[in-house]
């Protein structure tokens, strides 16, 4: 049985919909537009409505209509778009986009993806203004360094007194909600049982990658982009490169990759390796990382299925 899809293009102000064979409709990225897309795609039976990510435009919209009982997916918007190239459809309009995500769903056979839980989605929020507080930090510390007039020296002071007030409320947040949850409290603890994982690494990878612990090491690598991809034609070998993936967990993960082999042996050793075998320090910074990556999904794993067996 055909599943019936409706591609949502998603902009500040519209939802344009797509839904085979009915076509295109236009709603207003409201309260009350998101009721009507909701209606619209009752009346034409849509088991499924997909939306591309747009940078959080989407989400009000993706968590209403599934508040209403409909079920949606996110699309990756460069895989929707390299799709509708190679398709033909060069032009890109609101209309093409919504209907390219529709047969985009359809050919990747995409299935719901629920979304997370409020504590979950508080926690990205309150994960990515830190991020944000802790990048506009360094930012006032860098100025602080080139400026001379007594005035403007002061004026920076403030906003890095300001900024380190706001990242200092934030870490205090996070802390909380995290031991509000006992999965989230035992991961915290086994992540910090390697040096060099602090408790904004941590926040980071339970805000931004929730499934670690649940995925093999190769999917969890790959989903984060430190998977190394093939490159291969025939009888030519090409070189494999990362690309996708989460890059604000992936440029993480290469900081905290380097602090912790200064106190792991393991890793200082397996770097050691890698050098003397000629990969450049590029490369080298990317699988200290992944292996980092991969101890933390081990650990994670370890620890979900220690819970479930005390349930």
């Amino acid at each position: 049985m055909m599943t019936i899809i409706c591609g949502v293009d998603v902009s500040k102000s519209w939802l344009d919909a797509w839904i085979e064979p009915a076509g295109h409709q236009r709603f207003a990225n409201t309260a009350e537009g998101v009721a009507e897309l909701g209606a619209y795609c009752r009346a034409h039976h849509a088991a499924l409505v997909v939306m591309e990510a747009s940078g959080g435009l989407e989400q009000p919209a993706y968590l209403a209509l599934w508040q209403a009982g409909q079920p949606c997916a996110i699309a990756n918007a460069r895989s929707v778009r390299k799709f509708a190239e190679a398709m033909g459809y060069l032009e890109k309009t609101d209309r093409i986009d919504a209907m390219m995500i529709a047969r985009f769903a359809d050919a990747k056979r995409m299935v719901a993806t629920p979304p997370p839980s409020a504590d979950q989605q508080r926690l990205i929020a309150l994960a990515a203004r830190l991020r944000q507080v802790t990048a506009d930090l360094g930012v006032q510390k860098q100025r602080l360094h080139s400026v001379r007039d007594p005035f403007a020296r002061q004026s920076i002071q403030e906003a890095i007194a300001f900024f380190t007030t706001q990242a200092s409320r934030l870490a205090g947040e996070i802390a909380a909600l995290i031991e509000v949850d006992p999965l989230w409290v035992a991961l915290d603890r086994t992540f910090r049982s390697i040096k060099g994982v602090a408790d904004r690494t941590v926040a980071y990878i339970l805000a931004e990658l929730p499934e670690i612990g649940t995925l093999s090491n190769r999917a969890v690598t790959k989903l984060v982009g430190l998977a190394p991809l093939p490159d291969d034609s025939g009888q030519r070998r090409g070189r494999r490169s990362i690309r996708g993936g989460r890059a604000g967990l992936r440029s993480i993960l290469f900081l905290v990759a380097d602090v912790a082999r200064r106190y792991d042996q393991s890793l200082t050793d397996f770097r050691e390796r890698l050098l003397a075998r000629g990969l450049s320090k590029m490369e080298v910074r990317i699988a200290l990382a992944r292996k980092l990556l991969v101890r933390l999904n081990a650990k994670a794993r370890d620890v979900r299925a220690e819970l479930a067996h005390a349930i």
